[in-house]
């Protein structure tokens, strides 16, 4: 069964994009066909997946009016995705959308198209609740968090949780929260260690086991175009954001869709 995974936090600056290109490659890598849908009209996803927004004739934003289709605006990429790709031109959405019709559900509707396509679906969401967020939260199976151990993480874990749960229960009933992913990591501070132990007394199993290293290689790789994993699969950080999508494969394979453990 085909998953639609949004990468969220409310919180700017926590590696979101990062998880959300660096996890489409070691899936691809994998051999999963995946497709990283980019709904930030920063565009970060797009650009570092090697496509250059500014050229861009179609993108989500022209899916989302119902311009094009998904299969008509997707890009394959050289990490072996496809990328649903953005630009600026997505800000306008915000204003558009509101005047259409079954505005929350844009999204959802477009991705039901090329379902068949792909084993994953990667949202990238923008840093905020906003009429993007909200399409992305209603097209997915679930919620993936990365998140930095520290305290101010904490408290935007709280408002993203509450958020969820709100669109579930007006929404979207399958909705769940798939699991948090500690990045930027460094075990040299004990606060990073204190707050990812709270973190795994509080959400137990919802903690993936994996945990993506502060890595400079992964910071550097946008500049060139590239996920981490492409740019220098060698480092600790890309092989951390591999094991990680071994890791999902693993956690999907052993549910029965998605959120509810197959009976022994």
């Amino acid at each position: 069964m085909m998953k639609i995974f949004c990468v969220a936090n409310q919180k700017g600056g926590v590696g979101k994009t990062t998880t959300a290109v660096n996890l489409a490659a070691g899936l691809a890598q994998i051999g999963q066909r995946v497709l990283l849908v980019d709904l930030d009209p920063q565009g970060n996803a797009t650009m570092g997946s090697g496509v250059a927004k500014q050229s861009l004739k179609t993108t989500v934003y022209h899916v989302l009016i119902g311009s094009t289709t998904v299969a008509q605006a997707r890009i394959k990429t050289e990490a072996g995705y496809d990328v649903l790709p953005a630009n600026r031109e997505l800000a306008g959405a915000e204003v558009e959308l509101v005047e259409l019709d079954d505005r929350e559900r844009r999204m959802k509707s477009a991705l039901a198209t090329v379902a068949a396509d792909y084993d994953f679906i990667l949202i990238d969401c923008p840093p905020s609740l906003s009429m993007l967020t909200l399409n992305a939260l209603v097209s997915a199976h679930g919620v993936i968090i990365p998140m930095q151990c520290e305290y101010f993480a904490l408290e935007g874990l709280t408002d993203l949780v509450n958020t969820i749960k709100r669109v579930t229960g007006a929404f979207n009933k399958e909705l769940t929260i798939i699991g948090l992913l500690r990045v930027m990591f460094d075990p040299r501070m004990t606060l990073a260690q204190q707050v990812s132990s709270q973190l795994e007394k509080h959400f137990a199993d919802k903690v993936f086991r994996t945990i993506i290293p502060r890595n400079v290689r992964l910071a550097e790789a946008p500049s060139y175009g590239q996920p981490g994993v492409v740019f220098d699969p060698a480092s600790k950080g890309a092989q951390a954001y591999v094991g990680f999508a071994e890791e999902l494969v693993s956690r999907m394979a052993s549910v029965d869709g998605v959120g509810t453990r197959v009976a022994a």
